[in-house]
C-alpha cells in the first residue's frame, strides 16, 4: 500500500464493502508512501497515526482517475493491489451519490465549489458521487451544510412522507408571483398535477410528467386514463416546490382548456423535444395540450427577504 499527501484512507466493511470510516492522509512517515500514515478523520476532524489493516484501501485523489478504485489489502501480504493492476471502474453511484449530484446540480454548484464548501478534496467528492459509498455522518453533515440541505435528505430520509412537515418560518411573507415569474417556475419540464373530472364523474388530481412547448403545457398519457379525461374540458394544472430546510416554497396554478394533439407531425415534434419519458411507464402515446388562459402563483419567503427586495 502506497499513498501521497492528500489521498484518502477508506476503511470498508468486509461483508458489504460499504465505507465505515474515511479520512485525509495529512502525514507520511516513509518517503516511498508506505504505512503508517497521519490521518485526519472526517467524522472527528482529529489526526491519528494509522497502520492500515486488510479492510483499508487508499483512494488516490490526485494521482489516478477518480473512477479508479483500489480493492482492500490482501490479508497476510500487507500490500494493496498495485496501481497498475487496479481496474478502472465506470461510474456506478449509490443512492447517496445520486442525491449528492442531483442536489449539487440543483444549486448550480460545481464539484470544486461544493468540495471547497465541505472542506474536502474534489476528487473525493467525485468518488462519493460515482461509487456506492457510505460516508460517515460527519462527512454528510458537511456536505449537507455546503448544499443547504440536511444529512437525512441526502440519505433519502422522509422519501415516503409528504413534503412540508418542517416548521413554518417565524415571520413568513406570502407574495404573488408575476406571470413572468410563473412561466419561469414552470421552466421547460417537470412533474405537475392536473385536476380533472374522472371518467366516473368524481374529481381527481393526478401527477404527470409535463413539457412546456410554445407556452403550452403538454403531457403524455394513455386513452381511458384519468389524465386523458382532461381532453375537451377546462382543467387546472399545478406545480410547486417546497424547501424543507429553509421552510420556503412556491406554487403556480394554470387554468385553461385541454385538447388532444392528433396531427402526426406535431406529435412527432413533441416526442423529439421531450426531456423525459413518463415515470409511470407503459405505452403512453396520447399527447394532451393545455393552453393556459389564467396563470397565477404564490411564494413564501422570510419577511426580511421581502423587505430587502423593496430596497
Amino acid at each position: 500500500m502506497r499513498a501521497h499527501l492528500g489521498d484518502h484512507l477508506v476503511i470498508e466493511s468486509p461483508a458489504t464493502g460499504a465505507t465505515r470510516r474515511d479520512g485525509e492522509i495529512v502525514g507520511l512517515h516513509h518517503e516511498d508512501g508506505t504505512p503508517p500514515y497521519d490521518v485526519r478523520w472526517s467524522d472527528t476532524d482529529e489526526v491519528t497515526l494509522v497502520f492500515p489493516g486488510p479492510d483499508a484501501h487508499v483512494h488516490h485523489v490526485e494521482h489516478e482517475p477518480p473512477s479508479t478504485h483500489q480493492g482492500p489489502a490482501r490479508p497476510g501480504t500487507g500490500e494493496a493491489r498495485s496501481e497498475a493492476a487496479a481496474p478502472p471502474r465506470t461510474p456506478n453511484p449509490g443512492d447517496i451519490g445520486r442525491r449528492l449530484a442531483a442536489e449539487r446540480r440543483r444549486q448550480g454548484l460545481s464539484r470544486e465549489e461544493t468540495a471547497s464548501r465541505a472542506r474536502m478534496s474534489p476528487d473525493y467528492l467525485t468518488y462519493l458521487e460515482e461509487q456506492p459509498a457510505d460516508p460517515t455522518l460527519a462527512t454528510l453533515v458537511r456536505l449537507a451544510d455546503a448544499l443547504g440541505t440536511t444529512a437525512a435528505t441526502l440519505r433519502g430520509g422522509g422519501i415516503d412522507l409528504p413534503p412540508g412537515q418542517g416548521h413554518a418560518l417565524l415571520h413568513p411573507q406570502l407574495r404573488d408571483l408575476s406571470p413572468e415569474e410563473c412561466r419561469a417556475k414552470l421552466s421547460t419540464h417537470g412533474v405537475g398535477r392536473i385536476a380533472v373530472s374522472a371518467p366516473d364523474g368524481r374529481p381527481a388530481i393526478v401527477p404527470v410528467n409535463y413539457e412546456i412547448v410554445d407556452d403550452e403545457i403538454v403531457f403524455r398519457t394513455a386513452p381511458g386514463t384519468v389524465p386523458a379525461a382532461a381532453v375537451g374540458t377546462e382543467v387546472a394544472f399545478e406545480v410547486d416546490h417546497v424547501d424543507e430546510t429553509m421552510s420556503q416554497g412556491w406554487s403556480v396554478l394554470a387554468v385553461g382548456p385541454a385538447s388532444a394533439v392528433t396531427e402526426p407531425d406535431a406529435m412527432r415534434r413533441l416526442a423529439q423535444r421531450a426531456h423525459t419519458t413518463p415515470w409511470a411507464g407503459g405505452e403512453r402515446d396520447m399527447w394532451v395540450s393545455i393552453r393556459p388562459t389564467r396563470l397565477t402563483g404564490r411564494r413564501i419567503t422570510p419577511a426580511d427577504e421581502q423587505a430587502a427586495r423593496g430596497r
